[in-house]
This record gives structure tokens, sequence and C-alpha cells, in this order.
């Protein structure tokens, strides 16, 4: 029989049921940052095996719309029925999503089955914050912060190399298989140790909500993945799916004022610090996704670095982000201050991304490892605590809408991250193969700016020189371009009001408007 009891807010004094909830959310959050990481190092032998290659592209894209499609419906479950119930519901259906795509026989069922495998995904990332939330006070919640940019630096770094050694090792269905025992162990742990209070829905799900919202993010997801690599910006068909989007959001946010139990609940937006949060929680998913893919394309391409290892040629800039997360974390935790960070952390972005702007076909593996590390401090500055001053503003009720919410925007601004600066570094390395090499540039580039290590080999000299110029005239641009957007950050964090963390006491003068204090009880062994 489980004793209720209220979580202790001192330093280092959490029950040790809560700290085996800890690793179990752990494990889950390996589990949803791992898995893109491991399936990409393993899918030219899945094309090699199954075949479509001209469907590539949707095994990704089919797990990446499933999961920002699903993520802020789990956080409304978990508010409506019950963290714990939902939190293992979306778990189960990762691993069943994982084993099935294990065994698909043909690319069809791949691609269908990464979808099952998205939608858990969705609650996985949410369930971990939102449970935290429940779990530890924001003033203690500071100090974890490390634990999970250390999850995060883990799985960018070891991913591609995990993925490989599973690949060439125990065959690319493995890729899916090794999350089945991670994901067992993550529910036994929880199901034994994890006891909140349970919940019931006052009213049904917002299925009119649910749908407008799907339709919304499929459309901005497709806008973003599709524009300027299959269909050009102004074809019809994007001019569609632009149209789609648009009316399905205004829809979405109409509806949601007369939903009884809306998805998004708008007055969460009315917190000044949940709104300037989500910006920069929008902007530093744009900046972060953007340079963990054309880094290590430059490092190869132009500095002659070796693609086995790609996950390493972030190590400075996963490593300062890892470090200063927990510096971040610390302080936050003993003077229960934060302000600081989202404006130091924005400044510091700002900087890097314009110093890896002026990489150049001379730059040193050294000198850009400095300036990676630069925007890791950024980074590690921003990462958990727009999640923390998120959480932190809204009601407990709204604990899962915060967290999912927080969670969307990152990874909206990842798509858009990803598409723009892609559109904007494909244009240039275009153009500058074109006017360095002439029709062969042109022809070279025609299907992709992005060339692997056995093509750039077979290049003649001339050609593999001008397309160096191109990747650094790219990487230029699209790293100048980050560093204009980061600008956005600065200013959101300008402005963000620094309420007293609830855990810490009084409220702070005016405080009411942002940190409605509630201090959290739950259940522990």
């Amino acid at each position: 029989m489980a004793d209720t009891q209220t979580v202790e807010t001192k330093p280092d004094k959490q029950p040790k049921s809560v700290r085996v909830v800890l690793l179990a959310l752990m494990i889950t959050m390996m589990l949803a940052m791992l898995d893109n990481m491991i399936v990409g190092t393993a899918m030219p032998t899945i094309v090699g095996e199954l075949g479509g290659l001209e469907h590539l592209s949707w095994v990704v894209t089919a797990y990446t719309l499933a999961t920002a499609a699903a993520t802020p419906v789990w956080g409304k479950l978990g508010d409506m029925f019950g963290r714990k119930t939902t939190f293992m519901t979306s778990i189960v259906i990762f691993l069943i999503g994982s084993a099935l795509s294990g065994m698909a026989q043909d690319m069809g069922q791949l691609i269908g089955f990464r979808a099952v495998q998205g939608l858990g995904a969705g609650g996985l990332m949410v369930g971990v914050m939102a449970i935290i939330g429940d779990l530890i006070p924001p003033r203690e919640r500071g100090k974890y912060q490390g634990m999970m940019a250390g999850v995060m630096a883990i799985a960018m770094i070891g991913g591609p190399l995990v993925g490989g050694t599973i690949t060439d090792n125990w065959g690319w269905r493995w890729a899916f298989y090794i999350n089945l025992p991670l994901g067992v162990v993550s529910l036994g742990l929880i199901s034994a140790v994890l006891h909140l209070p349970k919940k019931r829905a006052k009213a049904g799900i917002d299925y009119l909500g649910v749908i407008l919202l799907t339709v919304g993010i499929t459309s901005i997801v497709l806008v973003t993945t599709w524009g300027g690599s299959q269909y050009a910006w102004t074809s019809a068909r994007i001019m569609e799916l632009i149209g789609i989007g648009v009316a399905a959001l205004i829809g979405f946010v109409f509806w949601q004022t007369k939903a009884v139990e809306p998805v998004v609940p708008l007055h969460i937006f009315r917190s000044r610090n949940f709104t300037l949060m989500s910006i920069i929680g929008f902007i530093t998913g744009f900046v972060m996704f953007g340079a963990t893919l054309y880094l290590p394309l430059y490092q190869q391409s132009v500095q002659g670095a070796s693609a086995t290892n790609s996950g390493l040629l972030l190590l400075p800039m996963l490593g300062a982000m890892l470090v200063t997360s927990m510096v971040a974390g610390r302080v936050t935790t003993n003077t229960g201050r934060y302000k600081l960070f989202p404006v130091v952390g924005s400044v510091l972005m700002i900087v890097g991304l314009y110093l890896l702007s002026t990489m150049d076909t001379g730059t040193t593996r050294f000198t850009s490892g400095v300036f990676m590390a630069v925007v890791g401090l950024g980074m590690g500055c921003l990462m958990q605590i727009t999640m923390l001053v998120a959480q932190n503003s809204v009601e407990m009720k709204d604990m899962g809408v915060a967290s999912s919410s927080t969670t969307l925007f990152r990874t909206l601004g990842s798509s858009f991250g990803v598409a723009i600066m892609g559109a904007l570094f494909n244009n240039r390395v275009q153009h500058v193969m074109a006017e360095r090499a002439g029709a062969l540039g042109s022809k070279i580039t025609e299907k992709s700016a992005s060339l692997d290590a056995k093509s750039l080999a077979k290049l003649p000299a001339v050609a593999r020189e001008a397309y160096q110029h191109a990747v650094s005239a790219g990487v230029h641009s699209a790293f100048l371009l980050g560093s204009v957007v980061a600008i956005v950050a600065l200013i959101a964090a300008v402005f963000v009001k620094e309420v007293a963390l609830r855990g810490t006491g009084p409220k702070s003068e005016g405080s009411s408007e942002d940190a409605p204090v509630q201090p959290p009880v739950v259940e522990a062994v």
C-alpha cells in the first residue's frame, strides 16, 4: 500500500521511489531521442533490402508527422485521465510500432508502422516533462536539467555509432527491436513505483479540435518537408497545403474558444512568460536542428572529416550544452533566479551562429569546434529553462498541456529550421557550383546539394574544390539566417518577468499572473 506524502523541496532529499521514477523517465527520454538517429544510420541497408528508394523520405516524415500531431493530444489526455496511465499507454504504442517496424516486409509497411511508432513517441517526451513537473517543484527541478541535457547529448553523439554497430552486426531490424527491452524496463519501473493522484475526465475529448490541429500541423510539416525539394515553393501543391494549414489552424483557434474541454486551452497564453517561452522554444528548435544537420556536412565535405563517427563531430557543441545546462540548473535551484539564462543564452546563440557563418574552406577543425562550443553554451542556457518557466507559468491542472505545447513549438521550430535553412543552403550551393564549375557543377548538384563521401571522392579535382567552396557559401547563408532569427529569442528573453518558482516559499510581488502557487503532492512508495 502506498503512503501519501509531500515531496521534499530540499536539495537531494527526494524519496527513493522518485529517484527510481526519474531513472525510468530518462530511459524513456532516451528512447524518444535515440530512435531517429539510429534508424537514420540504418536507412541505406533498409533500402537495399526492401527497395522503394523513392519513398525513403517518408520513413522519417511519417514518424515526424505522427509525433507532431499527437504531441498536444497526449498532453491533454494526461491532464484529463491521469499522467501515469496516459504515459504508459504511449510507451506501449511506441513499442508496438517498433516491433512492427522491425517486422516490415516492404517500404509501404515500414512507413505505416513508423507512423504508429510516431503516435506513441508524441507522448514520450511530453509524459517525461509533465511527470517531472508533477513530482519536482520548479525550484528543485532546475538541477535535473543536466540529466536531460546529458541524455540528449548521449543520444545525438551515440545514435549514429549505435545505429551503425547494430546494423553491421545484428541487422537493420534490431535498430527497432532494441527499443523493446529498454521500453519494458521503463514500463516495469513506472508501474511499480510511480503513484500519482488519479484523475477523472469531466468532459469528453475535443475530437473536432484534435482533427483541426492534426490537419494544420500535418500541412505545416509537409510544406516544410516538401517545399524546395520535391515541389517548388510556388507550386500548386505547396500553395494548397499552405491554404489548408492556415484554414485549419484558424478554425482550431476559433473552436478552442468554444470547446468544453479544449485540446489547447488558450488561457495558458495569457501568461506572458508562457507565451515568451513558446517563442524561445521555437527559435531554439529552429537553430539546433539546422546546426546539427549542416555542421557535419561542412566538416565532412570541406574539412575532410570521416562520416563514420559523424556524431562525434558535434561533441564541442553538445558538450558545452551539457555543462551549461547543469550549471544553469544548479544556479536556478540554489537561487530561484532564471531570467539571466534566457538572455545570456540568446546572446551566445546569436554570436555563435554568426561565428559559424564566417567559416570558409580554410577554417580549421579547432576553430570550428570553438564556434560550435559558443552555440552549445547558448543552447544549454535555453533548452530546459524554457520548459521549467513554461510549467511554472500555468496551474497544475494544465501541466500536461503546457509541456506538450512547449514541446510542439520546439518541434515545429525544428521543421521550419531544417526547411528554411535547407532551402537557403541548397540554393546557394547550386548557384556557386554553376558559377565555379559551369555546366558540370549544375549537373553534379542537380538532384541534391548534399553529396556523400563516395560521390565527393569521384569528382574531378576542379569540381571537388568548387563543391567545397559551394558548401562553405551555403553554410554561411544558413547560419547567418540563424543568427538573425535568434535575435527574436533575445527580444523575447528581455521581456521575461522573473517570477518566484513554486516551492520557493511566498510568491514574489506581482507574481499572480504567471505563477499560481500549488505545491505538488504525490504518492511515494
